[in-house]
Order: C-alpha cells, then sequence, then structure tokens
C-alpha cells in the first residue's frame, strides 16, 4: 500500500549479536553465532590436505610425471600446468574449490606454488571460506624417452622424412608453426633440419604414423613407409625394426602460376589454365586472374595427374601502376573480395632505357591505383621450360600476371609487436651463405603473415611484451602498411598468472 502511495519502505533493522567465544565484538548474526577469527581459530578446513607436494620434472623435454607413467607437457604459468598440479591433491574432492592460481616464482627456486580458495559447511551450517597456498616442490628426472635418447642418440624406431622439391623454406616455415601449435611433435625424441627438409625422430612406429596422418591433413603430401631388420632373437622369435615414412610435399605454393595439363584443366570445368595458387591447405585454391573463378584440387587429384609450377615467387619481377579501369565483375576469395580492372603497367627496371608498357587484365582492382607498385610474372620476357603451355593449342599468353600490391616501406621500420616459436631442431648444413639465405626467407615469411592475416589463424604469435606501441610506420602515400591484427596475438606473455575459477 505504501508503494501504491508513492511512499518508500524502510527495510526492518537486522539485529547484532555477540561473539559468544572470546573476543565478545558484536557480529551480524549466524548459525555459528562466531566471528571469522574466532571461526578460523576453531575449524580449520584445510586440515588433512597437503600443504608440500613433490613432482617429477624432466628438464630435457619439459614435461611432468603424473603417476605411473604419463608424462604431461605444460609451460610454466599455463592453464594446463596448473590443473596438473590440482590434480596432484589428494582428498581436494572432500571440499568445494572456489578458485585457484599459480604464484609466480623464479625459475632458480625449483618451486611451483598455487593459491587455493576452498569452502566447506561447517558448525551448525556455517559456510566457511578460507585460502592457502601449497609449494611444489620440482625433483628433475628424465623420462624414459630423453634417457635412452642420451644412452644412445641414434635409439630411434621410427623416422618421419619430410620433403619439398622446391628453393625457398616459405612451406616448412609455415608448416613449423601449425606443428608447434597443435603439439603434432612433442613424442619426437630428435627434429633434424636437412637441405631439402626436415626429418623427425620417435620411439614409437605409432608416433610416427600419427605425425604422418597429421601432415597429410594440413598439406597436400604422398607418402611411403619402410622397414629395416635391426635384430632378431631366434629364441623368443622377436623381430625389432625400424620404419622410415617418406613423406612429399605437393611442389606447388602460394602465390605459383600455373599452366593446368589439359585433363585437369578438362575436370575443373575447363578452368584457366593460366591460375594463380592462393592457398595451400590438404587442398590447393586456383584462381583465375581473367574471371575470378576458383577451383579446389585436392591431393589425390593432384598426384594422379603432377604438374610443376610454371612460374614461382623467386620469378617475381616489380611493376608501377601507369592506370587503372575497375570493372564491375567482383568475387570472394579467401575473405577478400577481388575485383577485375584493366591496368597499363611498365616493368620499373625498364625505367630510363624504354618506353614499354602492357596492357593487361588483373583481379587485383580493388586494391591498385595509379602510382601504385605491384609484384607479377613477366610473361613477356619469362624463358620457362613447362611444357604444359604447348599442351594448350591455341594459348595466347598475357605479357603479366599480377599478383599483389607491393607496399613501400621506410628504412626506419619500427619493430614488430610479436614473436613466432621455432622446434628445437638440429642443423645439418654449415656455410654463411645458406645462414643469410635462410634468415632472408624467414623475415619474407613475417611479411606475408602481415600481408595475409588468413594465415595466422593456424599459427601461435606471441606478444612481446618489451614492445611499445606506437604510430606505425606509413608509405609515401599514405597508405597504411599490412599488419597483424591484435586478435591473431596470444597474450600469454602479458599475464602474471593464470587461473582456475569456479
Amino acid at each position: 500500500m505504501a508503494e501504491e502511495a508513492g511512499m518508500s519502505s524502510v527495510p526492518p533493522p537486522i539485529g547484532s549479536v555477540l561473539c559468544c567465544k572470546y573476543c565478545s565484538i558484536s557480529i551480524a548474526p549466524n548459525t555459528a553465532n562466531l566471528c571469522v577469527r574466532c571461526l578460523l581459530s576453531e575449524v580449520d578446513i584445510t586440515e588433512g590436505l597437503q600443504k608440500h607436494v613433490i613432482i617429477i620434472h624432466c628438464p630435457k623435454c619439459d614435461r611432468y610425471l603424473q603417476p605411473p607413467r604419463t608424462w604431461v607437457k605444460a609451460q610454466l604459468e599455463s592453464k594446463e600446468l596448473l590443473i596438473f598440479c590440482l590434480r596432484r591433491l589428494k582428498k581436494l574432492n572432500q571440499v568445494r574449490l572456489v578458485s585457484a592460481e599459480l604464484i609466480r616464482t623464479e625459475l632458480h627456486s625449483r618451486m611451483i606454488k598455487v593459491r587455493l580458495k576452498l569452502q566447506k559447511g561447517v558448525l551448525n551450517g556455517a559456510i566457511l571460506k578460507q585460502s592457502y597456498v601449497v609449494e611444489y616442490v620440482l625433483q628433475e628426472h628424465l623420462c624414459e624417452s630423453c634417457l635412452s635418447m642420451q644412452t644412445n642418440p641414434d635409439q630411434w624406431v621410427a623416422a618421419v622424412q619430410l620433403r619439398q622439391n622446391v628453393s625457398h623454406w616459405h612451406t616448412f616455415f609455415y608448416l613449423e608453426q601449425v606443428i608447434l601449435k597443435q603439439g603434432a611433435a612433442d613424442t619426437a625424441i630428435k627434429i633434424k633440419q636437412m637441405d631439402q627438409g626436415i626429418d623427425f625422430f620417435f620411439s614409437n612406429p605409432s608416433h610416427g604414423v600419427k605425425f604422418v596422418d597429421f601432415i597429410d591433413k594440413v598439406a597436400p603430401v604422398r607418402s611411403r613407409n619402410d622397414r629395416q631388420l635391426v635384430s632378431y632373437d631366434p629364441k623368443s622369435n622377436n623381430y625389432h625394426y625400424r620404419y622410415t615414412f617418406s613423406v612429399e610435399i605437393c611442389p606447388i605454393c602460394r602465390e605459383d602460376l600455373i599452366c593446368l595439363p589439359p585433363r585437369v584443366a578438362a575436370s575443373l570445368g575447363n578452368l584457366g589454365p593460366l591460375v594463380i595458387c592462393t592457398k595451400v591447405t590438404n587442398n590447393l585454391a586456383l584462381l583465375d586472374p581473367v574471371t575470378l573463378r576458383i577451383c579446389f584440387l585436392n591431393a589425390d587429384q593432384y598426384w594422379m595427374v603432377p604438374f610443376e609450377p610454371l612460374l614461382t615467387r623467386r620469378q617475381l619481377v616489380e611493376y608501377i601502376v601507369l592506370d587503372v579501369e575497375t570493372d564491375s565483375s567482383k568475387a570472394k576469395v579467401d575473405d577478400c573480395m577481388h575485383a577485375l580492372a584493366d591496368a597499363l603497367v611498365a616493368r620499373v627496371s625498364d625505367f630510363g632505357k624504354n618506353d614499354t608498357t602492357f596492357h593487361i587484365r588483373t583481379h587485383l582492382g580493388h586494391l591498385l591505383k595509379a602510382g601504385d607498385y605491384a609484384l607479377g610474372y613477366d610473361l613477356y620476357g619469362a624463358n620457362s621450360k613447362n611444357g604444359e603451355v604447348e599442351k594448350h593449342k591455341g594459348l595466347v599468353l598475357p605479357y603479366a600476371i599480377l599478383i599483389k600490391k607491393r607496399y613501400e616501406e621506410k628504412k626506419c621500420r619500427k619493430p614488430r609487436a610479436w614473436k613466432l616459436n621455432a622446434l628445437d631442431m638440429e642443423v645439418d648444413y654449415k656455410g654463411i651463405a645458406k645462414q643469410e639465405k635462410m634468415i632472408s626467407e624467414y623475415e619474407q615469411f613475417l611479411k606475408d603473415l602481415e600481408e595475409n592475416n588468413g594465415m595466422s589463424f593456424n599459427i601461435s604469435m606471441h606478444r612481446i611484451r618489451e614492445y611499445q606501441p606506437s604510430a606505425r610506420t606509413s608509405m609515401a602515400d599514405g597508405d597504411a602498411l599490412p599488419s597483424v591484427h591484435w586478435n591473431h596475438i596470444s597474450s600469454d606473455e602479458e599475464e602474471d598468472s593464470d587461473s582456475l575459477s569456479e
């Protein structure tokens, strides 16, 4: 009635009682009629719970022993390590876990601390919450695989030889990041970098088979396996073999120009035959730059009629765009809208020598404008040994095919705000020239990640804590430089601790 009359109602006052134990202070009434301090002095809900736990840590592979024989991979200050620590506690089911968090400790302390917040019903149904810290002492002990590897480095049972017959390492840089993110090589006892690829060594044949299956899901490959007899015990009739899996990756890479064989072009609805490879997973995404048609070629279809690229990224030529007339035709390819356009271009190397220009058709009409620079393939002056062009009667090659826009950066480029992890690999070759080549190709791979955000979804980028945000370097014409989206960068390094809440 008071609310209907517009009058405010006053809640009834709550009385107070005196703590009936020692302090006799005034408190709100509860079922135990005790203050928090007196209640804690009477009841300890952490009684009987472990305060100190010893865990076994392998310093070689950075894994932890989950008794009786399971080894768990977990990084410091990660949720996986927190869950592992909680599972090592006994009688934790007698109380209710409200939250748990890791406390940062020094690496040389060889100790992990976890702060737990527990809740339990005590005297006369009173609910008591209490926090306490559990200390985990690390004892270093080599796991079975690391121990056998240290005793005899050649004691492997299965080897996976990953190879690709190309002149660059772009594919292996990408596969390395995918393998790291998925943890596909965690069971490898040794990884060795060769001239033409990478070798992975395993202590169990099933681990090698599982790794080959993983590679088959992320790249167009074909594989074969062989085995070699190592020893034979006639008394127990036991045979010991070494297994070798040879995995060949398709030589087609992203941004390669391809002339499809007539049989393959017909199976894809008369696509091309000049197409650009825009994406490589377990399928090849092929784009016709003239019609904006896109088709996908799976690994089985490719290896039935294998073919080589007509031109690769090492043969890209720099062009300057003199004029652009955008067409109305548009298509969405790899979450990016492409538009056809007629462009007038000239090779940058011809400046000051001749006035040669080319009228071409390009799919980059959504990006290019007069005065921009672009990278493309020079079919006018190229000398390719690919025999697929002669198989297409009446095929007229264009003067040039543009692949991507080139972003001119200032020399004083700011450092990147992110970095990538790397596999612990042994390098088999030596030479300053090869090392400089690898560094240059790795830098180009990082630039490709910035220009194509679609590649960032399958890899883990880690934010550099020391990086200070500032204005990005811009080009002379005022366009912003491509960069990795902040949503793709993990902030694990910035967090002080990981917590597990209710």
